[in-house]
């Protein structure tokens, strides 16, 4: 198999994003493979048009030395203007019974797309803080290398 080197699949990674969904806006963060349990990872987006329903997906890729078949996050949705916020934790599944990856991706690093709210309406036009902290056991998550939060419109 052809190894891909990591920023080049990023970058085709972005530029498959870019022309999957029109209206998208995706932000990611590194994190180098190590994710500590109070490290939140935020992700500020200015939302117009919130009367349009829109989709908010995670996307995370991780490699093999992630040591479990599942993720699970606390997830903070901020009004920065109001203040106001909602809490969630969320579990996702990143690989089958066997261990095979859910993810897509050459090498030892896959990605997968967790939806997180379809045809969700933003109480508000504004900027909106998504904040994500792992909530698994570890202190400090391994096999993570990036997080990154996804919003894009719906077609009606």
């Amino acid at each position: 198999m052809i190894q891909m080197p990591k920023a080049v699949m990023l970058l085709a990674s972005f530029a498959l994003w870019s022309c999957g969904s029109e209206g998208s806006d995706i932000k990611t963060n590194s994190l180098n493979s190590s994710w500590h349990k109070n490290a939140e990872q935020q992700f500020d987006f200015n939302i117009a048009q919130a009367q349009n329903p829109k989709n908010i997906t995670f996307v995370v890729r991780n490699n093999n030395s992630y040591p479990y078949s599942n993720i699970r996050f606390i997830v903070k949705v901020s009004n920065l203007k109001t203040k106001k916020a909602e809490t969630d934790t969320v579990d996702y599944t990143m690989a089958k019974p066997d261990g095979e990856w859910l993810g897509k991706g050459y090498g030892e690093t896959k990605e997968i797309h967790f939806p997180y709210r379809t045809n969700y309406r933003f109480p508000n036009e504004g900027t909106y803080r998504i904040g994500i902290t792992q909530a698994m056991r570890n202190d400090t998550l391994k096999g993570i290398e990036d997080i990154g939060v996804m919003i894009d419109n719906t077609k009606p």
